[in-house]
């Protein structure tokens, strides 16, 4: 048991971290380490992809290193995101099972005749995709220098990318942005500092920081009351706390520019210490993993609850 406390953002109550505490080990070793700060969660971490969620996903990986039937959802759809669950889960990239998984997908999986049948980890042709990609990359060590390059060639004048670009927008968007960030940000951390790179991620943040990671530049509107609702997982959709996350996981400290989003997320607390999932996107693969609309929900606790800290503390 964790000391407990009022249900103020942070620290968080005992019976929070108790709650979030009692799910699968791949919730338990991110709140061990990230919120109740023990140093050594690696015993925890290596159970994700032998038991549970992370068990599961692995388990329905297919002979040709797929997931899925092709027909509910296109195979690119189930093989992108069901990598993307598996990140977001911590599995470890270096455990047997996931190493033997993720060679399957490089050797074998493809991106489709529709997508330009390139090998997965070369990515396709759209930066919102290939931002996921490049940060699916960096955590199970698959890079692909030419994706990134790609990815930095396609940065708008205005800071940030777009999926619509050139063929109907050359203005960013948040949602390509973001995914971008997020896959630039990721490669870096694993395999180091370059300075093109930095250079696109400082235009690319500088594009939602100047406008409050939620409202137009040019009248200060909100450019979208849901993206205070607060989603799981996020796909490739931007919302205020997917916003946080990056700015969290990159640094970011003491930056006014940031106030309002942390606002709007932390006015979403319960009064008990939880939050609820607002938003479960359509074609959202494994629901019960994602968990149930209006309900009271882990994934968003755990992230909301870590980027907070980060920024606060």
């Amino acid at each position: 048991m964790v000391r407990d406390t009022d249900t103020t953002a942070w620290p968080p109550a005992a019976s929070v971290l108790d709650w979030l505490l009692d799910s699968d080990s791949s919730i338990r070793w991110q709140v061990l380490q990230d919120l109740a700060g023990v140093d050594n969660v690696a015993a925890e971490r290596a159970r994700v992809a032998d038991e549970g969620w992370g068990r599961r996903l692995l388990d329905e990986q297919r002979p040709d290193g797929q997931w899925g039937d092709g027909e509910a959802h296109p195979f690119w759809w189930t093989n992108l995101y069901t990598l993307l669950y598996l990140r977001d889960l911590g599995v470890d990239p270096e455990s047997d099972r996931t190493r033997h998984a993720i060679e399957l997908v490089h050797s074998s999986v493809t991106w489709g005749p529709w997508h330009g049948d390139s090998p997965f980890f070369e990515g396709e042709e759209e930066p919102c995709i290939n931002g996921r990609v490049v940060a699916l990359g960096a955590y199970f060590g698959k890079p692909s220098l030419r994706l990134v390059d790609l990815l930095l060639s396609e940065q708008l004048g205005d800071g940030g990318w777009n999926c619509e670009a050139p063929r109907s927008s050359m203005r960013s968007s948040f949602h390509t942005t973001i995914c971008v960030l997020e896959g630039l940000l990721a490669h870096e951390q694993s395999y180091g500092i370059d300075p093109a790179i930095t250079e696109a991620r400082e235009r690319g943040e500088e594009y939602l920081l100047e406008r409050h990671l939620l409202r137009r530049l040019s009248t200060g509107a909100v450019i979208d009351e849901g993206w205070r609702r607060l989603a799981f997982p996020p796909l490739w959709h931007y919302d205020v706390l997917r916003g946080l996350e990056y700015a969290a996981t990159a640094g970011f400290k003491d930056d006014p520019r940031l106030a309002e989003a942390i606002e709007t997320v932390e006015s979403r607390q319960l009064p008990d210490g939880r939050w609820r999932l607002d938003v479960r996107h359509k074609d959202t693969l494994y629901e019960e993993i994602a968990g149930a609309p209006g309900e009271p929900n882990r994934w968003i606790t755990l992230r909301a609850l870590r980027a907070l800290r980060r920024l606060r503390h």
